[in-house]
């Protein structure tokens, strides 16, 4: 039995105002003419009733039903459609509904939603092909526009190829990601046959929480934004990242997302390092600390009185990264690149990398390293010269030392090679076939493939492999039969769908989903850990905490700045200019914004020739935004000119850096390994650093300057937006007061500047005295640089962070 609700039908005494969409119209509607006004209204997932309740709903694209069940049973979504239909089991005075995924007319253990999610995908795994099985070890590459709906290509590879995790790289716009996701489930319903049982899609995304590079705080209604993971890190409480998981996993699935490529446990002992803020700094025991919480947060269920009962309707499983530590690359360069495929353990401290993924094993998945990891003689820590989805002993450490029985995924680009075309990570492993790449990949344990969407060469190592079970070539743990060790992949992989509500409930209704995104408590939750996240270095009286402060009537000044940026291995060198921080978001609190009068090159570009500060008469308060030193990002190759084949240092001053010094390394540890038996040598000693941004410094020296031209007393604040540890020495002594912020809004920095926000943040990696000191550190060992002691005696260490009052936090 059910009750059946449509249009705007309500059943008084069963489900409260009750409002539906009527039926769906006779052609698709426009992307472009979709909008909030034509989506459904919101339809209640409350049922009170003895039994449950079907919703027709419809998002302006596809039509589908939602069961709600009684008694706070699962809540099912299927097409409208299609031929999904419903088994009924009456249980303790409630009538329950499930989907009959294979269409037998029985209540299957997968189908039960009652189940342990590993019981249902144990059942279900047993029914699928080898086809099916090999496209569920596929994990699309970056989709990036939900607007343009199901596309051919996206048909193309759900169809052919079986694949069923997609990466979600788009915006967080709630109405195209509804109708995006209802096509692409609603599709694939359609592939369901008697040999292949209808699989629905996951879908994935990295981090897209982050507020860098944002002006304002973000609005309720739009996703909520928060501190990078540094940034988190820099609070010192895990409780404001177990209280980020749970609310952000809420928003992701409103957009449908079940899978977070997230978090990145790394553990940052090398300063220079591309990959930093993307982690929870260097020290070992608080970042496993905000690991544990963010997987708890995200695969969690929390009641009111802040116990957590496990997967939910909110939960979302998280992906450990990079297993098994990315932190150390030679000379601070990035493991997605050639430039830096070498991590070196020059101080032999594997251990405290992985201690930190030990402290939350909850995670559903780890995603294997791109690096080939080194010891301090240049030779394989674990058991191969390759990139780690390769070595077997780093997937044995894995699996067997820590028994882990998660989903294991390569990180993006694993199975291809650099002549390829491609992004490609496939170091150590290049003269391999791409089928030869699957089969040795597989062979360590893993189970996905990051950026694939081709299942040929996946079949092809379910062939290998059988001919090489038959051949006795197979040994201990490997020694079983295709079926068998795809069937392992294959239910490790559908326990993730399951714990993420993929079989059950893969529709998403717009109106709902805007009620989880953006909500005020998200939103509020978001502003208050950046501001908490705020570190003042330094408060020589410029800064006097007053919540209530009005400088509406103030004028500050905003010097410009410009960046003449990197290539990378997606886009060419792109030059920006600007002001340093956000101009609109300064003009919300002061009456008067100046900043420099702007000469442009002659030559009809828009580079700058140069600036000139402003008449400062009447400005109260000089406040430079500065950023880190730009290196480049993970994609730049940065540390390498592939064209000179020329090493160059990476450097954390704005100035110019000639590593010059006693302690440069010479020769590097790591090379390839060359025809003639020799080692490549990647030392870069007497070569110069290339900074894009160094234009910063100028900014604040040429504030400074004005400044002291104009005799008055103006309070220089420095607003650091880093993403690394920086040397202060080349702008401290220039300063009044230095705040730093990892990956919040510029509203957060101003708000501090402004002594409206305590400033309660702490540094989660040390800030160090000067290039010398960095050159010696050992890339795999914390806390091992000098840090900067500044010109009132403080020292920028680990933990190091000033409340506005002037008192080191923590004393």
């Amino acid at each position: 039995m059910r009750l059946t609700f449509t249009g705007t039908a309500v059943a008084a005494g069963v489900v409260a105002a009750l409002a539906l969409v009527g039926c769906a119209p006779s052609a698709p509607r426009s992307q472009a003419s979709a909008s909030a006004q034509t989506m459904a209204p919101f339809a209640s997932l409350d049922n009170d009733s003895p039994t449950y309740i079907t919703q027709d709903l419809d998002d302006g694209q596809t039509r589908f039903t939602r069961v709600v069940n009684p008694n706070g049973g699962a809540v099912l979504s299927y097409s409208t459609d299609g031929d999904m239909s419903i088994v009924e089991q009456t249980e303790g005075g409630y009538t329950y509904a499930f989907k009959d995924l294979d269409g037998d007319g029985e209540l299957d253990p997968a189908e039960d939603w009652r189940l342990d999610a590993s019981e249902r995908a144990a059942d279900y795994a047993t029914g699928l092909s080898p086809e099916q099985m090999s496209g569920l070890m596929l994990f699309s590459p970056p989709e990036t526009a939900p607007e343009e709906g199901l596309t051919q290509e996206q048909q193309e590879y759900l169809s052919a190829s079986y694949l069923r995790s997609v990466l979600n790289a788009g915006s967080s716009e709630v109405i195209a990601n509804a109708q995006w996701v209802n096509q692409m489930q609603a599709y694939v319903e359609t592939l369901a046959a008697e040999d292949a049982p209808y699989i629905p899609v996951n879908f994935g995304s990295e981090p897209r929480s982050d507020a860098a590079g944002s002006g304002a705080f973000s609005a309720a209604g739009d996703m909520s934004s928060w501190p990078s993971p540094l940034g988190l890190a820099a609070t010192f409480d895990p409780d404001t990242v177990l209280q980020f998981g749970s609310l952000v996993s809420q928003e992701y699935r409103g957009l449908g997302i079940g899978a977070a490529l997230s978090p990145q446990v790394d553990l940052a002992t090398e300063p220079r390092w591309l990959g930093t803020i993307d982690t929870f700094g260097e020290d070992a025991e608080m970042a496993g600390a905000m690991a544990a919480a963010y997987v708890a947060g995200f695969q969690g269920t929390f009641t009111a009185d802040g116990s957590n009962t496990g997967w939910g309707s909110d939960s979302v499983v998280t992906t450990l990264k990079h297993w098994p530590g990315d932190g150390a690359g030679e000379g601070g360069r990035e493991s997605h690149t050639h430039a830096g495929k070498y991590e070196v353990m020059v101080g032999g401290n594997s251990a405290e990398h992985i201690s930190v993924f030990q402290q939350a094993w909850d995670s559903g998945a780890v995603m294997t390293s791109s690096s080939i990891t080194v010891d301090a003689d240049g030779q394989p820590v674990y058991a191969q010269r390759m990139a780690s989805a390769y070595d077997a002993g780093k997937l044995s450490v894995l699996r067997e030392d820590n028994s882990y029985s998660g989903v294991v995924i390569t990180d993006w680009g694993a199975t291809h090679a650099a002549d390829e075309g491609r992004f490609a990570t496939a170091w150590g492993a290049e003269d391999l076939t791409i089928q030869e790449r699957h089969f040795e990949i597989i062979k360590n344990g893993i189970d996905m493939f990051g950026g694939n969407n081709d299942v040929a060469p996946v079949l092809a190592a379910y062939d290998m492999w059988q001919d090489a079970y038959e051949a006795g070539q197979l040994e201990d743990e490997q020694n079983v039969d295709a079926d068998t060790r795809w069937l392992q992949s294959a239910t490790r992989i559908l326990t993730m769908f399951f714990n993420a509500d993929a079989f059950d409930n893969p529709y998403l209704a717009p109106a709902t989903s805007q009620m989880q995104i953006g909500t005020q408590e998200q939103v509020t939750a978001g502003r208050e850990a950046q501001l908490n996240s705020i570190i003042a270095l330094k408060n020589d009286g410029a800064i006097t905490l007053d919540p209530q402060a009005d400088w509406s009537d103030k004028t500050v000044y905003i010097p410009q700045t410009y960046d003449i940026g990197h290539s990378t291995s997606v886009a060419p060198r792109g030059y920006t200019s600007g002001p340093s921080l956000d101009y609109e978001t300064a003009e919300k609190y002061f009456g008067t914004v100046v900043t420099d009068t702007i000469e442009y090159a002659r030559d009809g570009t828009a580079m700058v020739a140069g600036y000139t500060a402003p008449d400062l008469t009447d400005v109260d308060l000089v406040l430079v935004g500065m950023r880190s030193p730009d290196n480049g990002d993970t994609t730049s190759n940065a540390g390498w000119d592939e064209h000179l084949d020329n090493w160059y240092p990476l450097s954390l001053q704005y100035g110019d850096y000639t590593a010059d010094g006693d302690v440069v390394r010479d020769p590097s540890i790591a090379g390839d390994l060359l025809s003639d038996g020799r080692q490549e040598d990647r030392s870069y000693h007497y070569d110069h650093a290339v900074i894009s941004n160094s234009a910063d410094l100028d900014a604040l020296n040429r504030a400074a300057d004005a400044v002291a031209a104009s005799g008055r007393s103006i309070p220089v604040v420095v607003a650091l937006k880093a993403t690394n540890p920086v040397i202060p020495a080349e702008f401290e002594q220039r300063s009044d007061a230095i705040l730093v912020g990892f990956g919040v809004a510029d509203e957060a920095l101003i708000q501090v500047a402004l002594g409206l926000h305590e400033s309660n943040g702490r540094l989660p990696i040390q800030f160090p005295t000067d290039m010398d000191t960095v050159e010696a550190n050992q890339e795999d060992v914390a806390k091992d640089v000098t840090p900067y002691t500044d010109s009132v005696g403080n020292t920028y260490d680990y933990g190091y962070g000033l409340h506005l009052d002037g008192t080191v936090i923590g004393d």
